[in-house]
């Protein structure tokens, strides 16, 4: 069991409480992840930017669950895939992508599954990508914003990821009915 402070507004440093704040006005509850990144406001702040940033990006709903969940996925996060799946779900990304995400099963089209594959070399290979990753990804319709743009949400799920391994972030209760467990 963890000893990381699981913090709310009340709780939580000066510098994070505003933070919480806008956690629980965008999401209707605080989530475990933004209580327990809120003992470091920086860390807070950080994520919830590059958060808006990923929103904010050139990937559609369906793209952006695929990287999300792909990286979540490959780094085991027990928390962060069943929060993507229930993202998802308000997204209304078909349970066509976001089940076969889950179980490490092919994608519904090959432009998806290119976009998974990429995500997953640049990962794998700690961003030394070869020419033919980069071509595959090109010849699926991609272009180099969105090379940078799998970069900007690896920053994203890095941090997420690791925060919830080491701290063992609860799952919340919205979450809980799409609990999850990596594939052996």
């Amino acid at each position: 069991m963890s000893d990381f402070p699981v913090h709310d507004v009340d709780s939580a440093p000066e510098k994070s409480r505003p933070l919480l704040e806008n956690s629980l006005k965008g999401f209707g509850m605080i989530p475990g992840l933004h209580a327990v990144m809120a003992e470091a406001p920086g860390v807070l702040e950080a994520y919830q930017k590059l958060h808006q940033l990923v929103l904010d990006s050139s990937f559609d709903n369906d793209e952006k669950t695929v990287v999300w969940q792909t990286i979540n996925v490959e780094n085991a996060c027990h928390y962060c895939v069943p929060a993507h799946t229930g993202i998802a779900r308000m997204m209304e990304v078909s349970d066509d992508i976001i089940n076969p995400l889950r179980d490490e099963e092919p994608l519904p089209s090959d432009k998806l599954e290119a976009l998974r594959t990429f995500t997953l070399a640049v990962m794998n290979k700690r961003g030394n990508v070869s020419k033919e990753d980069l071509n595959a990804f090109y010849r699926a319709g991609y272009n180099h914003r969105q090379v940078l743009e799998v970069i900007l949400v690896l920053s994203q799920k890095t941090m997420s990821n690791y925060i919830n391994h080491i701290a063992e972030t609860p799952v919340d209760e919205p979450f809980q009915k799409f609990a999850w467990e990596k594939k052996k």
